[in-house]
């Protein structure tokens, strides 16, 4: 079959795209390694990030690629493009203040979750959770308050689409203990994720739902698994179920 422009055009469109992403990746990298990593001539690769430049989406120093400052303002708009995000914002903030963790605002986005806001927290442990990251749903507490929320028919293309990988040997990766497990989180009414995306991590998740009553995000707050447990958990998911639900009161009246 002849390759149309269309399918040359888009062979390059996911080019570009592939090679944004391989940057963020390795903070930077040259026009060789480009290259090899991706499969393409060292021309092409080339071709493409001399045009970014052009455009001002990457900066060169020296002989390695790096993705530059409008970026900054393009994610910027995205996490400020609904009022809903600002509110969540806010929350996560009072959440992070109160439960002294670190505190996470999570929403799905083709079948990931996304840190929307995170906050540190007085005594709150880094845990990678840096402000766009994309993580799996099914591994994180605030990813499961969300599947709990879902269709039962979305969260099984989520899983057709992204699988259910392990990330640890505690992460769920059989489809119907899933199930089970979001039957329980809508029965109780927060998630867990006890060492499932990192050793040693344990997290607490509650949903934040809309006023259609779909599931808009999730709260979570995070810390080591030895602090996490008796007297001191249950403060922490008092107040975490005590803030979500705020949120979920002021994107209500907004």
């Amino acid at each position: 079959m002849t390759e149309t422009a269309n399918d040359r055009s888009l062979k390059t469109t996911v080019t570009t795209l592939r090679i944004v992403e391989l940057l963020r990746e390795r903070d930077g990298a040259g026009v060789t390694e480009i290259a090899r990593e991706l499969d393409i001539a060292p021309s092409t690769a080339h071709t493409h990030v001399t045009t970014l430049e052009a455009q001002e989406y990457v900066v060169k120093e020296g002989d390695t690629y790096h993705l530059g400052l409008r970026f900054l303002g393009l994610g910027n708009f995205v996490r400020t493009r609904k009022r809903r995000f600002g509110k969540a914002e806010h929350y996560t903030n009072v959440l992070s203040e109160e439960s002294e963790r670190r505190s996470i605002f999570t929403v799905e986005e083709h079948g990931r979750g996304v840190y929307v806001h995170t906050a540190p927290g007085k005594h709150g442990v880094w845990t990678q959770s840096t402000v766009g990251k994309r993580v799996y749903l099914h591994s994180t507490a605030s990813g499961k308050a969300i599947l709990a929320h879902m269709p039962t028919a979305r969260v099984r293309e989520i899983i057709d689409r992204v699988g259910l990988p392990k990330e640890t040997e505690q992460t769920i990766h059989d489809e119907e203990a899933l199930f089970d497990e979001l039957a329980e989180i809508r029965e109780r009414g927060y998630a867990l994720n006890v060492e499932e995306q990192i050793s040693g991590v344990r997290a607490v998740g509650a949903p934040v739902m809309g006023p259609d009553g779909d599931v808009f995000g999730a709260l979570s707050v995070a810390g080591p698994s030895n602090r996490m447990k008796g007297e001191q958990f249950d403060r922490l998911t008092e107040v975490l179920l005590g803030i979500a639900e705020e949120l979920e009161l002021s994107i209500a009246l907004s």
